[in-house]
């Protein structure tokens, strides 16, 4: 239900809409142009069951009056009608706010006020800038007049450049009311932001809305928006920024810890309207801001967000690792861990998980250990089900459980062909399946990490299911690559070469008998072990990989070196392979 009030500021009537739980604390959503409070529709049933929310339409917009002459819309009097509709509804508490394009800009003009915390408990601001703390960037970097200092306001000011097309007094009203639709405006926004049409909501009354909101332009530019200002706020702000935003960029929000006591600061893959593209992550960021302001713990990806406080690499990120018991899973987790990162340790072996956790915990991390068998696939979308609920969704995941197997192909049986595919292909797949979604959902992007080998691209006897499943492991990885780029998740594909692990303590080798397969992993594992090449250098290149979104990483020189190789004379490996055999 939708309760409609008029909140009278001087000549002027706000139309403001309330819905939701009118026992809870109350959400105030605000909207730039050329929009109406049919901007949030989105958002609202994300706020709904805990909130009581009020959704505003700014003066010259939807139900509001529209009052005549071009000062009659601007910032100052946005800033003023807000006040007046918190001082009318807001049952006389501060009330949060999340505001989008010039709704956020004038609300920084509220939150400035030495008044500002009796009316506003927190601040989600979305593609909409204080005007003040972006002038005083751009004017503290021309004082010091390098390359890099003068080309970022440039760059900012040619984001700005439409406004003052906008700002022309009659050219841009009458081209509007020549061309412009409500079809083709939502055509046109679902193509630049990627939402669906339906997704994309307007008021009845757009066009008029449209042309009416040009005015907030003109008196933008006649009042001076580069004059200097000094505005400081103790009201919590949250900062949320598009990575392709056309008028916004994130540089100039560099300097906002310097004039707000909190403020976090995120960056989302995405345009300029975000309530359109990502509603979902837009309300759970506001509500993750509302529950630390209200005393709970802030959650890990507010706290990653903090401006102005200084943290490890992967401080206040969640790392998933499968087969993290030993090996490079372990080595990886430990890695990981030094960086700053919490650590969800997966093994078919419990007590090496919770072995590997210790080990996290003595050195000050923290771990948490689970029992999974990664060729399970119902076990493994529990287990995602059950870490997403408890730690959150991963920003990094290690699909790293993996079994060896040596033998040829006509002594090797099918149920251990299918045994190898089952871990070390489905076993990726599968996590892959499990986290990727919830990954993508939350639109903060992230990183997989996926253990394929050098003998994923290097063919040689006795390892027919072993490379194979490797083999398919890297294009799974390709192509998934491909796919997830558009959410900002990145793919790396690890492919070590000879490196001393237990895998090969556990290799199953077919053809031979038990003592003579006892025989040999022994000294296989007495050769990799003098090789001197072990998981933890392994896992730095993991670190990296993530750090830099390297896509490919053949790991040890004889990796590296046959990734080339391999592609400049494919023949003569293939030469090679037929005539030598490393399990002989």
């Amino acid at each position: 239900m939708v309760e409609k009030h008029m909140v009278r500021n001087g000549e002027v009537d706000i139309a403001v809409f309330e819905q939701g739980n009118a026992a809870g604390p109350t959400v105030l959503l605000l909207h730039g142009w050329p929009d109406s409070h049919h901007l949030w529709n989105n958002i609202v049933p994300e706020l709904t069951d805990r909130f009581r929310v009020l959704s505003v339409d700014n003066r010259g917009h939807g139900e509001s009056s529209n009052p005549p002459g071009t000062k009659a819309i601007s910032v100052q009097n946005f800033a003023s009608d807000y006040v007046a509709v918190i001082e009318a509804l807001g049952n006389g508490e501060p009330v949060h706010v999340l505001a989008h394009d010039w709704g956020s800009i004038a609300m920084w003009e509220v939150i400035t006020r030495p008044d500002a915390q009796r009316l506003v408990a927190s601040f989600t601001s979305v593609s909409g800038p204080s005007l003040a703390h972006t002038a005083s960037w751009a004017r503290s970097r021309l004082a010091r007049p390098t390359p890099r200092n003068i080309a970022l306001p440039l760059a900012q000011l040619g984001s700005f450049a439409y406004s003052g097309v906008f700002s022309l007094p009659v050219l841009p009203k009458a081209v509007i009311a020549a061309t412009m639709s409500e079809e083709r405006w939502r055509s046109w926004l679902s193509r630049a932001e990627g939402a669906a049409p339906e997704q994309i909501h307007l008021a009845p009354t757009f066009t008029e809305d449209m042309a009416s909101g040009l005015r907030i332009y003109r008196t933008t530019l006649a009042s001076n928006p580069l004059r200097s200002r000094e505005q400081h706020s103790s009201v919590p702000v949250q900062i949320i920024i598009g990575s392709r935003d056309p008028a916004v960029r994130q540089s100039s929000y560099a300097d906002e810890d310097h004039w707000v006591d909190r403020v976090w600061l995120r960056v989302v893959k995405g345009g300029h309207w975000l309530p359109f593209s990502h509603p979902r992550l837009l309300a759970s960021a506001a509500v993750e801001l509302i529950d630390t302001v209200a005393g709970r713990a802030p959650s890990r990806t507010l706290r990653r967000t903090r401006m102005g406080v200084p943290r490890k690499p992967f401080e206040d990120q969640l790392v998933v690792i499968s087969g993290g018991g030993s090996g490079i899973g372990r080595e990886s987790a430990l890695a990981f861990a030094r960086e700053g990162a919490d650590i969800v340790v997966s093994d078919i072996d419990i007590t090496a998980a919770e072995a590997t956790v210790a080990l996290i915990s003595q050195a000050g991390g923290r771990g948490y250990a689970y029992e999974l068998d990664v060729s399970d696939e119902a076990a493994v979308h529990k287990h995602a089900e059950g870490v997403i609920a408890e730690h959150g969704v991963p920003d990094v995941l290690i699909n790293n459980a993996g079994i060896g197997q040596v033998g040829r192909f006509l002594d090797t049986s099918t149920e251990d062909f299918h045994r190898v595919l089952n871990v070390n292909l489905n076993g990726v797949v599968y996590g892959c399946r499990a986290f990727a979604g919830h990954m993508v959902e939350r639109g903060l992007g992230g990183h997989i990490v996926n253990l394929s080998s050098m003998a994923g691209y290097t063919p040689q006897q006795g390892f027919s299911a072993y490379s194979t499943s490797k083999a398919a492991v890297f294009m799974f990885s390709d192509c998934l690559r491909a796919e997830l780029a558009e959410h900002s998740i990145g793919v790396s594909t690890i492919c070590p070469g000879i490196v001393h692990t237990n895998i090969v303590r556990n290799t199953r080798m077919s053809g031979v008998s038990p003592e003579e397969e006892a025989s040999r992993q022994e000294r296989y594992d007495r050769l990799y072990q003098l090789r001197g090449y072990g998981p933890d250098k392994v896992a730095r290149q993991i670190v990296r990989a993530v750090q830099q979104d390297r896509q490919v990483v053949p790991v040890t020189p004889e990796a590296r070196f046959q990734y080339v190789f391999g592609r400049i004379a494919p023949g003569l490996v293939r030469f090679a392979a037929a005539r030598g055999s490393l399990i002989r």
